[in-house]
């Protein structure tokens, strides 16, 4: 069983050496049924609103990294706190420094894919957030974070060479 409390409070936070906080993030992620049920290729991806509202606009599952957690424990409970997903925490994307406007500071963010395997119904930030399946590009149009959107089109280009990958050795079983 999942906790169901959202971790609070910056005392087990991380900073790098240049003393900028380091986050992680996730983009959770299924592939399409098909007309037939069937799984297609095509990704859908899980977007969130801010604690503000969708007004502030969308992005993916982020925040602090705690000293004592892994980047993937990080990222898996992320997503778990902000949109209520259970998955497999794929290899890093990248890392990222940007400058939050909020808060008029630099970061340090890790982003992973998470292939979801559990969407919860409840989930700690159920009453502030809201969470929307939606296409790629979809995404690409509503995520406000430039290095999110660099992250996405990494996912993307990654599932492009393993699909690619796949056909290539289909082929070449086919032909044996």
């Amino acid at each position: 069983m999942a906790c169901l409390v959202a971790r609070s409070g910056r005392e087990l936070q991380r900073y790098d050496n240049l003393g900028r906080r380091q986050v992680v993030g996730c983009i959770p992620y299924r592939f399409k049924n098909c007309s037939d049920d069937s799984v297609g290729n095509e990704l859908e991806v899980l977007v969130i609103t801010s604690q503000k509202g969708q007004a502030r606009g969308m992005m993916f599952p982020k925040g602090g990294w705690e000293l004592d957690e892994s980047v993937e424990e990080a990222a898996s409970r992320e997503s778990l706190e902000e949109a209520g997903v259970l998955g497999n925490v794929e290899d890093g994307l990248g890392k990222w420094n940007f400058l939050s406007k909020r808060h008029g500071t630099f970061y340090e963010g890790y982003m992973f894919p998470l292939l979801v395997t559990k969407q919860l119904d409840l989930w700690p930030e159920k009453n502030v957030r809201q969470r929307i399946w939606m296409t790629v590009d979809e995404a690409r149009e509503v995520c406000r974070h430039w290095w999110m959107k660099e992250a996405l089109d990494m996912l993307v280009e990654r599932h492009k060479s393993l699909q690619q990958q796949n056909e290539e050795h289909m082929l070449s079983c086919s032909l044996r």
